[in-house]
């Protein structure tokens, strides 16, 4: 009881104790998001030029991307900075809020030139791209590849991939099949050897019917791709 009356006694003691402990941690905070808010600021400029540069050689001819970083009175996980990324694709058009203006297209190279970019600083084991390529095929997939290739000099890169152009970069192909076993639905995932591998460059080539125009023009595509990843290694 003596013990309780006097832990009872001592309140307002504990309580200044714990005030200044708060008043301690938030005058670190404050300074340690200073230092967060001035280092955004002085990163801004690189990655707003590297962004576009980016973008400019994956199809985006006039594309725009800034930073708006906008202090706040408060404290959030992540510092006293509102962050946000605007975007741009076309000539003389102010950019916008990049989740409202950005096409699918637009939004999938946006999202793998930041991670590229983050790539070379942030050190993660594995990355897992899940239809990055949405919305773009052609010369804009194989430069798509070339950057995801070059990731995973870094670090593991898995892809879900539908384009041939990206598939044919990999090292490692899988194929997942989905099946119904009565009233279950089956999830199947197997490697895929030589010409299994080929094959199915071949179906993401020319569909259900593949003919042998195909099945070579899918050869080609994986041996010139392996070149070119040899070449870029040397």
């Amino acid at each position: 009881l003596g013990k309780k009356l006097k832990g009872i006694q001592s309140f307002a003691e504990q309580i200044e104790i714990l005030e200044k402990q708060i008043k301690s941690v938030e005058t670190e905070m404050d300074s340690l998001a200073g230092k967060l808010h001035k280092a955004r600021v002085a990163s801004e400029e690189k990655l707003r030029e590297e962004m576009r540069g980016l973008l400019v050689s994956m199809g985006i001819k006039h594309a725009v991307f800034k930073v708006m970083i906008t202090p706040l009175d408060h404290f959030t996980t992540t510092g006293k900075d509102d962050v946000s990324f605007l975007f741009s694709a076309n000539k003389n058009q102010e950019p916008g809020e990049l989740v409202k203006v950005a096409s699918g297209g637009e939004i999938s190279r946006l999202m793998l030139s930041l991670k590229y970019i983050l790539s070379r600083t942030k050190q993660l084991p594995v990355i897992i791209f899940d239809e990055i390529d949405t919305g773009v095929s052609g010369e804009i997939a194989h430069r798509m590849a070339e950057m995801m290739k070059e990731m995973a000099r870094r670090m593991q890169v898995i892809s879900i991939s539908h384009l041939p152009q990206i598939a044919a970069m990999a090292d490692t192909h899988f194929e997942i099949e989905k099946h119904v076993e009565g009233t279950e639905t089956i999830t199947q995932i197997h490697p895929l050897e030589g010409e299994e591998s080929v094959r199915e460059l071949a179906r993401l080539l020319g569909g259900a019917q593949i003919t042998p125009a195909v099945l070579e023009n899918a050869r080609e595509m994986k041996e010139l791709a392996q070149q070119q990843k040899n070449t870029r290694l040397k």
